[in-house]
């Protein structure tokens, strides 16, 4: 039976280089820029509720901008998949999202800490939701690399349908889920170290795990 041929980008180790970028991310805006977490938008949407229901209209704002953030990356990832700004050729649409996110990150690293954070947050969200849109099964099942819940409950319910059934298939997929949260937790903890040193340019070890993501798709394609 032939192999069904899979895209680079649903790779492990392209997952996985990207999780520890979505950990370094989170421990980035976290330590470095105000305390808050870019990569998923929940949080900000209840405390953006909570606001409004207080009517504290200036603090409410603050917290629609990622969300709104969040929003335009997820279109301007659907807007280089749709093949509006690059012609199909031995890139793919993939590689042109990882370099239009390594872009922003880059621009990031030059914004001083302090009065800036907000803005800094809300590029940062939108980074991560082009990539939670572009990058979303990682051999062949969905997941996420800025964020753990999903991961979390589909690793932890093919386990268990795994070892009740006694499906290698189920175990081996639940064992891919929970390696893809331990890569972010690493992430994290590099984050962590770099932010003690470089805190303003800590983001660029996340565009470092970008670029080695982004390597690695050209070289498995070449495969």
């Amino acid at each position: 039976m032939k192999k069904e041929r899979r895209q680079p980008s649903e790779s492990f180790l392209v997952a996985a280089l990207l999780a520890v970028s979505g950990g370094v991310l989170d421990a980035y805006t976290y330590l470095c820029r105000g305390g808050v977490f870019a990569n998923a938008e929940t949080g900000n949407i209840v405390l953006l509720g909570i606001r409004l229901a207080r009517r504290e209209w200036g603090a409410a704002l603050s917290y629609l901008v990622p969300i709104f953030a969040f929003a335009l990356g997820v279109l301007a990832a659907e807007m280089i998949k749709s093949r509006r700004f690059y012609k199909a050729g031995r890139f793919h649409w993939r590689h042109f999202t990882l370099g239009a996110e390594m872009a922003v990150l880059i621009l990031v690293s030059f914004i001083p800490l302090g009065d800036a954070d907000g803005a800094v947050n809300a590029l940062v969200a939108f980074v991560c939701a082009m990539q939670v849109e572009a990058f979303r099964k990682v051999q062949g099942h969905a997941f996420a690399t800025t964020m753990c819940t999903g991961n979390l409950r589909s690793g932890t319910e093919a386990l268990y349908a795994g070892a009740l059934h006694r499906d290698k298939v189920l175990l081996k997929k639940g064992a891919y889920y929970y390696a893809v949260i331990s890569f972010f937790i690493v992430g994290a903890a590099i984050g962590t170290a770099l932010s003690a040193l470089f805190p303003q340019q800590t983001v660029l070890g996340a565009v470092g795990f970008q670029a080695a993501a982004f390597v690695a798709m050209i070289l498995r394609e070449k495969e």
